[in-house]
């Protein structure tokens, strides 16, 4: 492996590392396996499922390598991408040129921190689309305390700041009957779509879950 960054924050260790056998970009946290770029279609449903109905404002939880809000600002009806993301260091990362940037659109603008608090600053009915990448999922966080961001309460706020008909999305490394469950109790219907993708060389299955407000 080639290492390409380090940092530490007060959430952990993130480690940027080329892969030796594929050339992949990977990021690490705390030792735990977050994404590469070389398997980035999840990422990408996440966007297109968000992008139907034609929406103009989107948050995104979780900047990642950039890949959903690439996806994102593809769409030319799309007018603003509002990015939360926790961890300073990915995002100067990403400023600096280590991994390719979408920070450089003009729609794009970027809020460092918490998810919630970017969320709860929103103005109820202010946005098309909230798209949740924050964590590997609730039953595999990096993070304990994004366990809420998978929990009812959290939910009801974002479908608070959504539009009539306004769509979230929420990626999740592995099925989660108890994500769908609390999906399915704030806004009425969840519908979970199974993204078959190779990892190192491994088949596996990640999740997005969808829900319109």
């Amino acid at each position: 492996m080639s290492e390409v960054a380090r940092a530490l924050s007060e959430r952990g260790e993130l480690v940027l590392r080329r892969r030796a056998g594929d050339g992949a970009l990977e990021l690490r946290v705390n030792g735990v396996f977050v994404m590469d770029d070389r398997e980035t279609s999840s990422e990408e449903l996440l966007a297109l499922v968000a992008l139907r109905g034609s929406p103009s404002r989107l948050l995104v939880g979780g900047l990642g390598l950039g890949y959903t809000v690439r996806t994102l600002l593809a769409d030319d009806g799309v007018r603003e991408v509002v990015v939360a993301e926790i961890e300073p260091e990915l995002v100067q990362w990403m400023r600096d040129g280590l991994v390719p940037s979408v920070l450089d659109d003009p729609r794009v603008s970027v809020v460092v921190g918490d998810v919630r608090d970017a969320v709860g600053l929103e103005q109820p009915g202010s946005l098309d689309g909230i798209l949740l990448d924050v964590d590997n999922g609730p039953d595999f966080l990096v993070y304990d305390e994004n366990a809420a961001i998978y929990e009812s309460s959290f939910l009801a706020l974002c479908k608070e700041k959504l539009r009539a008909d306004g769509v979230l999305t929420v990626w999740s490394s592995s099925e989660s009957s108890a994500l769908e469950t609390a999906v399915r109790a704030v806004f009425g219907r969840c519908e979970v779509r199974p993204v078959p993708v190779e990892l190192q060389g491994r088949d596996e299955t990640y999740y997005v879950y969808q829900a319109s407000s």
